[in-house]
């Protein structure tokens, strides 16, 4: 047993050394080496053998960072069953309505059975200062209520910090608890500490949970605040100054979509502010920007086309972004109101390819430097690259994925018997007419690739927890692993 143990790791090995180093390489010799595998996979399951896979490919980046800037919005999230604080509440079940700005109790309960009976995640800003702070004590002291760190810089910080070659900037603001958990590797402006924390209340629903008539069809999360600090990117200005000194090799931001709880003529002007404060950032440092929910389509609109997305190099985002970000700008499928189950994979493919031509290298080589997009769902990632710009992305997206079994199920190895496989096995990679290829996944050859003009795209499946521990801070932890496995290819 042993031996093929070792011969399987060996294999493995070799089939990653390939793909890391050399794409050009000789066909016939990846076609041996995955062929090998093939003969080993004896009587495994489907995602004992995916599994197998991504090992075999997810090798480290040539040139890896080794200083990383994060910012702009940390909190403290409270995390607790939403059925159970809303009960707490004095609150009955009933029907779902969406609210772009929540302003009472019963905002907050139509828009939690809104999003629970779609099984998707949704970020609303709760109005009311008084309310929320009642509602916020009420979760807190609420029976097995757990804190933990939030906002996605502060979460896509502490990803990156369990990497110990790695040294992490986080800004933003961060109160003494917030400050209390964070990992010790990570290192705070002294501007950035502020004497109160930001608290972020997270409603959880588990897959089939039912309240009332609503039933859930899949694990997700509802999130509301009343952050002011945060929704003003406040700390913004003191990130991009900082970078002077810290000299990253990288720079992550995430926070834009707190501006939604300002006044419309507000949050115009503050973008401006912060566009220009981007813009600073010298063009030799790569920028991610990781969105998050969002519900104000000129907000979007304007980031999009106006402010923020010339100004990147990469973009992470999930399905309902994605979807919002198309329907926000009149892009492609922009008809669709929503995913009806999983998306789309060449639905999906389209919009991504669409942003990046409308902000990215062109194929004639104009535009801006926007060349990365690394979209995640529950069941399958893909991230699209403008070719000759990025390096080593075949290991990012199973590192992505890989990370996505782990974390959500809270086990350090992925768990056989708690994860399953619910990835489409046949899929075309356009919706529409032109450019279709069908495609039929191999759980052996863990990525699948396709191109588009200079476009590649790369999909791999999601090996899902059956009974998530906690489906917060996910898609932050899929794209910082995603980063740390990529790297910029010399130009």
């Amino acid at each position: 047993m042993w031996k093929k143990a070792l011969c399987v790791a060996v294999l493995a090995l070799a089939v990653g050394y390939i793909y890391h180093f050399d794409a050009g390489l000789p066909g016939a010799a990846v076609d041996y080496l995955s062929e090998s595998l093939r003969d080993l996979r004896g009587t495994t399951s489907v995602e004992q053998r995916l599994a197998a896979a991504w090992d075999a490919v997810i090798v480290p980046p040539v040139k890896q960072w080794t200083k990383v800037a994060v910012g702009v919005n940390a909190c403290v999230d409270v995390v607790l069953s939403g059925v159970k604080l809303l009960q707490a509440l004095g609150l009955n079940p009933g029907d779902g309505r969406d609210h772009e700005v929540l302003r009472s109790r019963a905002d907050l309960k139509e828009a939690f059975v809104h999003f629970m009976e779609k099984g998707a995640a949704a970020e609303r800003f709760f109005s009311d200062k008084e309310a929320f702070q009642a509602i916020a004590r009420a979760a807190s002291e609420y029976p097995g209520a757990q804190i933990y760190v939030g906002g996605n810089a502060a979460l896509i910080g502490q990803k990156l910090a369990s990497n110990p070659n790695l040294t992490v900037l986080l800004c933003g603001p961060i109160g003494p608890k917030l400050h209390e958990l964070l990992d010790e590797q990570i290192a705070v402006p002294p501007e950035s500490l502020q004497e109160v924390d930001e608290f972020h209340l997270i409603l959880e629903f588990k897959a089939g949970e039912e309240w009332g008539r609503s039933r859930a069809p899949s694990a997700s999360r509802f999130i509301f605040s009343h952050d002011v600090s945060n929704g003003a990117m406040n700390m913004l200005e003191v990130f991009v100054a900082s970078l002077e000194e810290f000299q990253p090799d990288l720079v992550v931001l995430s926070g834009l979509h707190m501006m939604e709880g300002q006044s419309p003529e507000t949050r115009e002007s503050r973008l401006r502010e912060a566009a220009a404060s981007i813009s600073d950032i010298p063009s030799d440092i790569p920028v991610h920007l990781e969105l998050a929910s969002m519900v104000d389509r000129d907000l979007m609109n304007n980031i999009m086309h106006q402010q923020v997305f010339p100004l990147l190099n990469s973009l992470g985002l999930n399905e309902q972004e994605l979807l919002f970000l198309t329907q926000s700008s009149s892009g492609p499928h922009s008809s669709l109101a929503s995913w009806n189950g999983i998306p789309d994979v060449g639905v999906v493919s389209d919009i991504i390819y669409w942003i990046l031509q409308e902000n990215g290298r062109t194929e004639d080589g104009r535009g801006s430097d926007l060349t990365r997009v690394h979209f995640h769902t529950l069941t399958y990632h893909v991230l699209a690259t403008v070719d000759g710009y990025w390096a080593n992305q075949v290991a990012a997206v199973a590192a992505g994925a890989r990370v996505a079994a782990t974390q959500a199920c809270a086990t350090e190895d992925i768990d056989m018997s708690r994860v399953v496989l619910k990835a489409p096995m046949e899929f075309t990679t356009s919706g529409s007419d032109d450019h279709v290829t069908k495609i039929s996944f191999n759980p052996l050859e863990p990525v699948s690739l396709w191109k588009r003009g200079t476009v590649t795209f790369h999909y791999t499946p999601v090996l899902i927890c059956k009974d998530p521990v906690r489906t917060v801070g996910l898609g932050d932890a899929i794209s910082a692993q995603g980063l740390l496995f990529s790297e910029m290819a010399q130009q």
